[in-house]
């Protein structure tokens, strides 16, 4: 203990699995982000090294994650990046915990999973106008709110009508919905922060013009779980039946169409109606728009940074 070389003996008795189904239930993170996180482990880390003491893990079994994350076609480089962060957080725990002498994740010869490397371009104006003019009515000023005010796609979804200052001038970002386990739920927006951004006067008019058309709809989901307490808010954006838009029938049956309507992506589908995968051309393009009009504009970094993920700095 002294040179700081002991290890508790119960380390070569606890398997990596036991250790982190115990950390994931003493973490103080919402159970959305608990649940996620537990999915994450249960289905990519598991099967290479649960039953591994957690006494005994070495840079090798590490580089033998990283191996087998690259090797799944399903892991994207981002998603491999929050695995390999999940498991040395859960090791840095058992540090913690003197179950493990040091964190192999750390270790020289351990590399991180790639980054995708990929160079991000902006839209410009007129594709998104192109994009918008290819949507249904009820679903364009959807632009107008993503490229005028940087909202991600679920917090579009989750609009509601006290998002709209009583000044017309600012848009208030304090929910979204996501999807847990396959169920809708509302949540506060990504990072568990409201913020507020400020709301240009064309896309004001524009949330004016699709309210006349389309009323607002109330709209009861779960907060933040499945079994979480019911939340009612009177959502902005509905699909034409009057519930709330779903992300994989918007995605496939809107969006999409639209993009290959634009030219971003090509114009035929295949013989299921499914047309090509565009991940750079999801909803989150209008966010990078965003940010680029803003720096164009003159914007500082930090504001733009603010604007999108924390709110509007306190000079405004």
């Amino acid at each position: 203990m002294t040179r700081g070389q002991y290890t508790d003996p119960k380390s070569t008795q606890t398997t990596f699995r036991q250790y982190a189904e115990k950390w994931l239930d003493s973490k103080t993170s919402s159970p959305m982000t608990r649940k996620e996180l537990g999915r994450r482990l249960r289905l990519h880390v598991y099967p290479v090294l649960g039953s591994r003491p957690i006494g005994t893990f070495r840079p090798e079994h590490i580089r033998e994650l990283v191996s087998a994350l690259e090797a799944k076609p399903s892991v994207g480089p981002s998603y491999a990046r929050n695995i390999f962060a999940d498991v040395q957080a859960v090791l840095s725990a058992a540090v913690d915990d003197t179950l493990l002498l040091r964190n192999p994740c750390g270790a020289r010869t351990v590399r991180r999973p790639k980054s995708d490397g990929h160079r991000v371009v902006p839209w410009a104006p007129a594709q998104v106008f192109a994009v918008r003019a290819a949507l249904l009515d009820r679903y364009q000023a959807m632009v107008d709110v993503g490229a005028g005010c940087g909202l991600r796609q679920g917090e579009v979804f989750g609009l509601a009508e006290d998002a709209i200052d009583v000044d017309g001038r600012t848009l208030h970002v304090v929910r979204q919905i996501k999807h847990v386990e396959g169920h809708p739920v509302f949540a506060l927006p990504k990072g568990g922060k409201k913020r507020d951004v400020p709301l240009p006067n064309s896309v004001a008019g524009a949330l004016r013009a699709h309210m006349g058309a389309c009323k607002p709809v109330e709209i009861t989901l779960p907060w933040d779980v499945p079994e979480g307490r019911k939340v009612s808010a009177r959502l902005i954006f509905t699909a034409g039946q009057g519930g709330m838009v779903w992300r994989s029938n918007f995605n496939g049956k809107e969006w999409k169409p639209a993009l290959a309507a634009a030219g971003l992506i090509p114009p035929e589908a295949d013989e299921n109606g499914k047309f090509e995968s565009a991940r750079e051309h999801g909803m989150h393009a209008l966010r990078h728009f965003y940010a680029s009009a803003l720096l164009d504009a003159g914007e500082s970094i930090k504001a733009v940074s603010e604007y999108s993920t924390w709110g509007m700095p306190t000079r405004h």
